[in-house]
């Protein structure tokens, strides 16, 4: 019987590029603190074991690690019940590059989800993944890991939902754009429609600092299965939020609104 309370954690932190020892220690420790605090769920940014601004392909696979890497296992050490979604720069069997997400608990590496829409420069260093997302049981629910940009296809985002997934652990890099004066980040926007359009709660953890000249947004954001933010934060560290994950088990709006069973697959 699964809790339809769940305590999800993010860690906000600003990886150094290039600092595959550095970063791997402070991911450990960000795990550690979030298991403290009692996390059933914790998500680490995108690319946390590598950074993000590679200067050449050379840079980047210095880096990649494979899933048998000791990283996972000291998450998986760290983690006691909680299970842990964090992304990493791998390196594939033939030396390709993927920007791939790890999904660890206390018996390991449960799955290794590879980024299938690669983000502007990601091109020029990452093969995009030819697999969808695992909906994957956990002890609070199903999850189904997500990297950044592909929160961003609606396409993908209903699969994984209509596949089962209640959770989408998204971590994330998300540059900082430019937007009006009081909005919120256009990829807070997004997640906020997906988990209203799919009834499922999204957990998106972002980086923060500025790397190479690249700001990043910060915008670390737990969304409810309502589509409303529980909670989010800008600041490096660490934010814990408690989720209702039943409520993404039930797909009404109202008593004749079902988000599911409405759907025209005759004509869609």
């Amino acid at each position: 019987m699964t809790s339809p309370t769940t305590r999800v954690a993010c860690h906000t932190s600003a990886p150094r590029v290039g600092d595959l020892a550095g970063n791997c220690d402070r991911s450990v420790q960000a795990v550690r603190d979030a298991a403290a605090a009692g996390a059933d769920l914790v998500v680490l940014p995108e690319l946390v074991t590598s950074g993000y601004v590679f200067a050449s392909v050379e840079e980047a696979a210095g880096v990649a690690i494979g899933p048998d890497h000791d990283v996972f296992t000291r998450w998986a050490q760290a983690a006691g019940d909680a299970v842990v979604v964090g992304g990493f720069c791998e390196r594939g069997p033939d030396g390709e590059l993927f920007n791939s997400a790890a999904v660890v608990d206390r018996t390991g590496v449960r799955a290794v989800y590879r980024k299938v829409h690669l983000w502007d420069e990601e091109k020029r260093f990452f093969v995009a993944g030819d697999a969808l997302p695992p909906v994957l049981d956990t002890g609070f629910g199903r999850l189904a890991p997500l990297v950044c940009y592909d929160l961003e296809f609606p396409e993908l985002t209903r699969h994984v939902a209509l596949a089962g997934a209640e959770v989408l652990a998204v971590p994330t890099n998300w540059p900082l754009v430019p937007r009006p004066d009081g909005e919120r980040p256009p990829e807070v926007v997004i997640a906020m429609a997906t988990a209203r359009v799919n009834r499922v709660v999204v957990v998106c953890c972002d980086r923060t600092g500025t790397e190479r000249g690249q700001r990043w947004t910060a915008g670390t954001t737990v969304v409810g299965a309502d589509g409303w933010p529980v909670a989010a934060d800008d600041r490096e560290g660490l934010l814990v939020a408690d989720v209702d994950v039943a409520a993404a088990r039930d797909k009404r709006l109202t008593a004749r609104a079902h988000l599911v069973g409405d759907r025209r697959t005759d004509l869609y």
